[in-house]
C-alpha cells in the first residue's frame, strides 16, 4: 500500500472541511477510544485471537485509531464525509508528526477493514496479531496527540 494524498488535497476536494472546534465531540470519541481500547484488552486476555475473532479484532483496532484521528481533526477544526473520507482523515498523521511507517500501517489496515466490511475478507490471526501490536504501541502516541 502507498502513503494517501497530501491533506491539502482532500480539503482542495472537499472531502475535508474546515468548520468550529467541537471539543464535546471530541472529548465523547477519546473516552469512547479509551473505553474500547480497555474492552479490546480485556476480550485479549479472556479469549485471545483465533480464527472467529480476528476479523473483529482488526477491526475493533481500526476503530479506536480511527477515533482518535476524528476527535484530533475536531479539536482543530475539521470534519471529513464522503468517499475516501477515511483515507483523507488519515492523511492528516502527517500534519500531526507521525512517521510515513505509522501512517502506511494504519492506511494498509484502512483498505483490510474495508476489504472485511466490503469484501467478504477472512484476514488471518497473524495479521490481526499484528494489528493488536500495533495499536498497542501507537494508541498511547495519539493519544498524546489529542491531549
Amino acid at each position: 500500500m502507498s502513503m494517501p494524498k497530501e491533506f491539502e488535497e482532500y480539503v482542495k476536494n472537499g472531502i475535508i472541511r474546515k468548520c468550529s472546534i467541537n471539543k464535546p465531540r471530541a472529548e465523547f470519541l477519546i473516552n469512547e477510544t479509551e473505553k474500547a481500547f480497555r474492552g479490546l484488552n480485556k476480550r485479549l486476555e479472556a479469549m485471545g485471537i483465533d480464527e472467529d475473532n480476528a476479523n473483529s479484532i482488526v477491526k475493533d483496532c481500526y476503530d479506536t485509531i480511527m477515533e482518535l484521528v476524528r476527535a484530533k481533526l475536531l479539536l482543530t477544526g475539521y470534519s471529513s464525509a464522503g468517499q475516501f473520507a477515511h483515507e483523507a482523515e488519515i492523511s492528516y498523521l502527517k500534519k500531526c508528526g507521525l512517521s510515513d511507517n505509522v501512517i502506511i500501517f494504519i492506511n494498509d489496515l484502512r483498505y483490510f477493514r474495508n476489504s472485511i466490511t466490503y469484501y467478504g475478507k477472512v484476514l488471518s490471526v497473524e495479521y490481526a496479531e499484528q494489528v493488536v501490536e500495533f495499536t498497542k504501541k501507537t494508541y498511547p502516541k495519539l493519544k498524546e496527540m489529542v491531549k
